[in-house]
């Protein structure tokens, strides 16, 4: 299982609420715990970079091997690295529901996956960082349906992002096409430029 540690504790170590949660501790006090937390500490260029990748890393609740995945994948690619890695990010199979207002926060939409409560074009997976295509419908479990998290959250959440379509009827979404950066609805700003610099 991978363990992404206590939910708030890197929100307030970099001063931003990650989560993406309105009611995140980092909103009232953005600095990090501890006495020396309000401290003012000069940063370097290799924390700045570090950071970048720490906050990636928290929003999409991925560990450090997949992470050097990630970059190793897109950096092979003809793509921009920083935003082709957003982009294998944003189309891992938990992301996707998660955008899709199927789940409201990240822990719960690996959850759902997990334990086989999601098909891609109708065949199972429970892989959270399975890579869902453009053209690839998702769909819940008529047992996840009725979950109240799910109801809830397809009340509450906004539209999906302009990549995908979403059925509140039938419980389902299809990623139309992969994402531009500047859509992607990230819950802090990001210089992703950062975090190839310290790949690299």
């Amino acid at each position: 299982m991978n363990k992404t540690g206590p939910k708030h504790k890197t929100c307030r170590r970099v001063g931003a609420p990650l989560c993406g949660r309105p009611n995140c501790p980092s909103n009232k006090r953005p600095y990090p715990p501890g006495q020396h937390g309000r401290g003012r500490k000069r940063i370097s260029e290799y924390q700045t970079r570090l950071l970048e990748k720490q906050k990636l890393r928290h929003i999409y609740g991925v560990n450090e091997k997949q992470m050097r995945r990630y970059y190793d994948r897109a950096n092979r690619s003809t793509a921009v690295t920083g935003e082709e890695m957003i982009r294998l990010l944003e189309t891992r199979l938990d992301t996707v529901c998660l955008r899709l207002g199927l789940a409201l926060t990240g822990s719960q939409a690996r959850q759902l996956v997990s334990h086989g409560h999601v098909s891609i074009d109708g065949r199972r997976n429970d892989v959270p960082s399975a890579q869902v295509k453009p053209g690839q419908t998702i769909t819940l479990s008529p047992k996840a349906r009725n979950f109240i998290f799910v109801r809830e959250a397809l009340e509450v959440t906004p539209e999906p992002p302009p990549y995908l379509y979403r059925n509140k009827d039938e419980v389902s979404g299809t990623l139309s096409r992969a994402p531009e950066r500047d859509e992607v609805p990230l819950p802090v700003p990001l210089e992703e430029r950062l975090i190839v610099e310290f790949y690299s």
